[in-house]
């Protein structure tokens, strides 16, 4: 019994040494880990953020009427240039009753006060011609006299203005003439022939007859998160690309940044503009969408690394690659970065030119060559 016991350990111990020495051979019959290396580069790299907003006219005039009434022709459409005083609509008085009712009675006053400042005046003539009355009293009363046809008529041309929109002696200053007050293209008319419209006051804004903008003087208009408003600042070069205009890059610089952010969506947004450095021919849409790229640094043909071949110590958390030295032989080397797009980081100090950096192989790789 105990000489079959002995036997089984014996036989157990020389197959487990047989064991190992089959895996010391496979692990030594395996090809080594071929490390690749690749050259650092000289690269453009560009650090920035992107903001999504559109394209809107740097100054956008209203045109309102100082009348209300209805339209009773309208001159121009969108996309039509226009210089100021150009004839834009015109407007066909609806008179209040109330007004021209106030009007009339105003004249009636008028009148009986003009009558009667011309009898006072005949009056004292007649006296001055007797010599009873001095010359100043017969000018005061002449003085009275003229007031009075003054007001007279100026009652007369307020009930035209009420009843019309416009009075004798006025011209192109008539209130139902709506005119322009900009040069630029109309960019919307938003009344047709036969809508009502309201006058600009102090109590209401009016009604908008077109919408004028100089379309060769735009902004980029949008928003940036707050995690990205800390890194920009006015001045910085914008890059705009349209959607609809394919292939084409616009420049801008941004020159304001909202002081107050505004919640959107669970996230502060803070609102910047950009004034478009518009040098060639490209006619831009206002309202159209648009994407800013903010630059926020760029290094010009500096030797850069794929960002995937740096390392970072354990320890100290400095950057360093792994240089060739000889066949699949690496060396250690610190070295000091400067800005990355993500992709390629520049590299200030370190390597040179046509060094061999070690290409770290992944998990996938290396046990695919096993």
């Amino acid at each position: 019994m105990k000489k079959s016991i002995t036997i089984l350990i014996l036989a157990a111990i020389v197959l487990g040494f047989g064991g190992a020495m089959y895996y010391l051979y496979q692990k030594n019959a395996e090809d080594p880990i071929v490390y690749k290396t690749e050259a650092p580069s000289k690269q453009t790299i560009v650090k920035k953020t992107v903001a999504t907003g559109s394209i809107l006219p740097l100054e956008e005039v209203l045109i309102k009427p100082n009348i209300s009434g209805v339209i009773e022709e309208v001159f121009v459409e969108g996309g039509d240039y226009v210089k100021s005083g150009d004839l834009l609509a015109k407007i066909k008085v609806v008179p209040n009753l109330s007004a021209v009712n106030d009007a009339r009675d105003a004249i009636d006053r008028a009148k009986i006060d003009l009558d009667d400042q011309r009898r006072n005046y005949e009056r004292q003539n007649s006296l001055f011609e007797k010599g009873v009355v001095s010359k100043t009293d017969l000018e005061r009363a002449q003085v009275a006299f003229d007031q009075a046809k003054q007001t007279y008529n100026a009652a007369n041309k307020r009930y035209d203005i009420i009843k019309t929109g416009t009075a004798s002696g006025y011209g192109n200053e008539a209130n139902t003439l709506i005119r322009s007050t900009v040069n630029g293209m109309v960019l919307d008319v938003p009344v047709e022939k036969g809508n009502q419209v309201i006058e600009s006051n102090n109590f209401n804004e009016g009604t908008t007859i077109a919408a004028i903008a100089d379309v060769e003087k735009m902004i980029f208009e949008g928003k940036v998160d707050e995690s990205e408003v800390g890194k920009i600042k006015e001045n910085l070069p914008l890059e705009i690309t349209v959607g609809a205009i394919e292939d084409q890059v616009f420049d801008a610089i941004l020159d304001y940044i909202a002081p107050k952010g505004v919640e959107e969506n669970g996230a502060i947004q803070f609102e910047i503009k950009g004034t478009l450095t518009k040098s060639d021919t490209t006619f831009i849409r206002a309202g159209l969408s648009a994407n800013a790229s903010i630059i926020l640094a760029k290094a010009d043909s500096v030797l850069a690394l794929k960002e995937a071949l740096v390392q970072f110590d354990d320890a100290t958390k400095e950057p360093f690659v792994e240089i060739a030295v000889g066949d699949q032989k690496f060396e250690k080397r610190p070295v000091e970065l400067g800005i990355s797009d993500g992709i390629y980081v520049e590299v200030k100090n370190g390597i040179h030119e046509g060094d061999q950096i070690k290409i770290w192989n992944n998990m996938e790789e290396e046990i695919g060559e096993r």
